[in-house]
């Protein structure tokens, strides 16, 4: 029995709540001479509309590699639950202290001591273009039980839900 296939809207929406509470992502950037260069970048628990938002020195690698080239991809992973999250998209360097205002936590300090009165604290953006997500049922008695299953029936296992969507013509606003 094919599984029927969700609308933009519902996978958007799935998007947000797969990688809502994933505290950190892996923010990769093209270097001048082409290579990829990876790091962890700090996420945000905010609703998901579209962009996705980090706080970083203005005057740091990452802005150099941004600038030059605006792909990036983000990876998120939580292993606990069986989730993982690919993006891409572009990202753009922004001075907007009421953005960051918005934003702020307490627990930034630890980057920015002088808090939103720092002068090196921006941010940058980036607008998802394409993302793709892998979410496994939670309980491992059912995931035992599709393998079993598969084994029995000779058919693929199938563990969970994999979507891939093309966000260029997603509605992006709940």
């Amino acid at each position: 029995m094919a599984s029927k296939k969700k609308d933009t809207h519902e996978v958007v929406q799935h998007f947000g709540d797969l990688i809502k509470g994933i505290k950190v992502a892996m923010m990769t950037t093209v270097e001048e001479d082409g290579s990829l260069r990876s790091r962890p970048m700090w996420t945000h628990d905010r609703d998901f509309d579209g962009e996705l938002w980090f706080f970083t020195r203005e005057h740091s690698h990452k802005v150099d590699e941004v600038e030059h080239d605006h792909h990036v991809s983000l990876a998120y992973a939580d292993p606990t639950r069986d989730r993982y999250v690919s993006v891409s998209g572009r990202c753009r360097l922004v001075r907007d202290k009421d953005k960051a205002r918005e934003l702020w936590n307490p627990t930034l300090k630890a980057w920015f001591p002088d808090g939103l009165d720092d002068p090196e604290l921006a941010l940058l953006c980036v607008r998802v273009e394409r993302a793709e997500y892998w979410d496994t049922p939670s309980s491992r008695m059912v995931q035992l039980a599709g393998m079993v299953k598969a084994a029995l029936t000779g058919e693929s296992y199938k563990p969970g839900d994999n979507q891939k969507l093309d966000m260029g013509d997603a509605p992006l606003t709940h």
